[in-house]
């Protein structure tokens, strides 16, 4: 009798002994994952450690640290490269404003002075060529400008009606010039989202802009009381293709005049800081624009 429960005690020690390994075990396994978490989202430098001194668990908290100390080496060789080239960007485009000006001045001189027909039209094409290089300059400056400061926005209740309205107002002009004529509709009730106000000004402008540019005559805006706001228009010069890569860093269509391909790219790396999707989709020759926030 003695050794049966000499034997359930050996039992129940046994069983308390890997029940206690277990818990040792999760806990570590819990650390694990959230020191690994942390070292994501804070972007800190404080190892993975454990409480239980399990060797295979001592090995793969070994192993994270060394490729996470890899990783952030990574991501500050990139923020230094990333720093770099704006830098340059921004340096390059404030230099080769003043020779531009200085052609645009010796241009406007020798409208002046009396010429041939085929000197006036090749005098033309080099004036069309310089005003694009100068949106192309004022577009990489901007673009530099605004992915530099992406994290500083300030966001606050914005009506997204009034603020798209306000956009659309602004350019109307530019919309009926190109012989547009949009057709609005935005619901009656008021669409509330934390969004930094000139950020979703200049996000709708791009967008019009591009309608404006790939439109074949008709613009459609909606906004739904989802909050979903649609830019569409019929885009015969595109095609799925090409509509997957209009947010592409200085993507344009072929024939796309005086584009520059940064627009696009401004709005979208926008909208995603502020927590924003944004997508294009093409279906029957048409080009959809869909932008949305997340509710407040």
């Amino acid at each position: 009798m003695e050794i049966f429960y000499l034997i359930i005690f050996s039992l129940c020690a046994v069983v308390a002994a890997l029940i206690y390994k277990i818990i040792l075990l999760k806990q570590s396994a819990d650390k694990i994952n959230e020191r690994f978490s942390q070292s994501f989202s804070e972007d800190t430098n404080i190892p993975v450690t454990l409480p239980a001194r399990d060797r295979h668990f001592l090995r793969l908290a070994n192993t994270l640290n060394i490729e996470l100390a890899k990783m952030r080496r990574q991501q500050i060789k990139f923020r230094r490269g990333d720093a770099e080239v704006k830098n340059a960007i921004t340096n390059i485009s404030h230099d080769l404003r003043t020779p531009l000006t200085a052609v645009g001045g010796y241009l406007d001189l020798l409208e002046d002075e009396e010429k041939s027909d085929n000197a006036k039209r090749y005098l033309s094409a080099i004036r069309d060529r310089t005003e694009y290089m100068k949106q192309l300059i004022d577009e990489l400056f901007r673009y530099s400008v605004v992915i530099s400061t992406v994290e500083k926005l300030s966001c606050e209740e914005v009506c997204l009606n009034a603020a798209l309205e306000q956009s659309i107002s602004s350019h109307y002009a530019a919309i009926t010039k190109a012989n547009i004529e949009p057709n609005i509709s935005i619901c009656g009730a008021k669409i509330i989202r934390r969004l930094d106000k000139n950020a979703i000004s200049r996000i709708f402008a791009n967008l019009i802009s591009n309608a404006v540019k790939y439109s074949d005559g008709d613009l459609s805006i909606t906004l739904a009381q989802s909050g979903a706001i649609t830019f569409s228009n019929s885009a015969s010069r595109l095609d799925k293709t090409q509509a997957g890569k209009l947010f592409d860093r200085f993507f344009t269509v072929e024939n796309a005049e005086k584009s520059t391909g940064l627009g696009l790219s401004i709005a979208k790396a926008l909208t995603e800081e502020m927590h924003g999707s944004i997508e294009a989709k093409f279906n029957d020759g048409k080009l959809y624009i869909l932008i949305n926030f997340p509710e407040t």
